[in-house]
């Protein structure tokens, strides 16, 4: 029975790592999605409308959609839908339009080592010194990749972005509570419909005041119109999906290992898709994203790995 248990453990291991990267290669796509149609409509309408496709997509696949929550858990649809789809991830997108892409991008690469302690910190995830040091490898990955240095450096727009990084680690974290005792895919749904709620009012008097004609340009732009369906459907959708899913099964220490692939894969698909030149940075910096990632696997497979003595 404990071997048996052991290898569903080790399936549902690399299934989760698979999640992950997946997860990972979504979000940093979005980056290069979000440069297009950031040039056509305002920050805050793309917001909504992104929150709006998941939720209808995730609405069609969700198996429990009457299910109701047990009332202690509802603070964690509430901190997870408001705090972290609507207020971390509001605050990112004001540190990215005040600090800057690579300042807020920099910041970003944070979250394995805010996510880790807080971690370590609520959840009692142990620290070890592989994941520790694959941590710091990733990060330095990510500096290198942004050429080392910081560009348009607006004290408010670092701000905002400390505050999403330090608010998002903790809503990940919690996360992993409720999604013990929820299917990861109804808690991302209910969460998703919650944020776009919040960001619909938000949305209406950005458009108001920029006077952005939000409905001619969807009409009008099928280009910008499926760039959006992406980035609602399949960046936040399935992304958020597979990383509560992965949130379910690893540790959320772990789970954070895996960011720094991120600000990697929208480099890389900024050189093939918008025509970025390849440099020496990127290279050398992906290259310490992979060994940072591994060496912060590497104790986990050691520790799910069965005793076969």
């Amino acid at each position: 029975m404990n071997s048996e248990s052991s290898r569903l453990s080790i399936k549902d291991t690399r299934k989760a790592y698979i999640f992950l990267l997946l997860t990972f290669v979504l979000w940093g796509s979005l980056y290069v999605v979000s440069k297009y149609v950031l040039g056509k409509l305002p920050a805050f309408t793309i917001a909504f409308l992104r929150f709006f496709f998941a939720f209808a997509a995730l609405s069609l696949f969700d198996r429990h959609p009457g299910k109701k929550l047990e009332k202690q858990h509802i603070p964690y649809i509430l901190l997870i839908g408001f705090g972290g789809y609507f207020i971390a991830v509001g605050a990112q997108l004001l540190g990215t339009k005040y600090a800057g892409a690579s300042t807020a991008s920099l910041i970003n690469s944070m979250n394995p080592v805010t996510m880790t302690l807080f971690g370590a910190i609520i959840l009692h995830e142990q620290l070890t010194i592989r994941k520790i040091l694959g941590i710091a490898l990733s990060i330095l990955g990510v500096f290198v990749i942004l050429g080392g240095g910081i560009n348009g450096t607006g004290t408010a727009g670092i701000l905002f972005s400390l505050f999403s990084v330090l608010l998002w680690s903790l809503v990940s974290v919690l996360t992993r509570k409720v999604t013990q005792l929820y299917a990861p895919l109804h808690i991302s749904r209910l969460a998703i419909g919650l944020a776009a709620v919040c960001y619909l009012p938000a949305a209406l008097i950005e458009s108001g005041v920029s006077h952005a004609p939000v409905l001619n340009t969807l009409a009008h732009d099928p280009s910008c119109t499926l760039s959006l369906l992406y980035m609602g459907i399949i960046c936040t959708g399935v992304g958020y999906s597979l990383w509560n899913k992965s949130l379910s099964i690893l540790d959320a220490g772990v789970c954070s290992s895996f960011y720094p692939v991120q600000p990697a894969v929208s480099t890389l698909l900024g050189i093939l898709l918008l025509g970025e030149t390849l440099t020496v940075h990127f290279l050398l910096g992906s290259a310490l994203i992979v060994c940072g990632v591994l060496l912060g696997l590497s104790s986990s497979f050691r520790r799910s790995s069965p005793d076969v003595s």
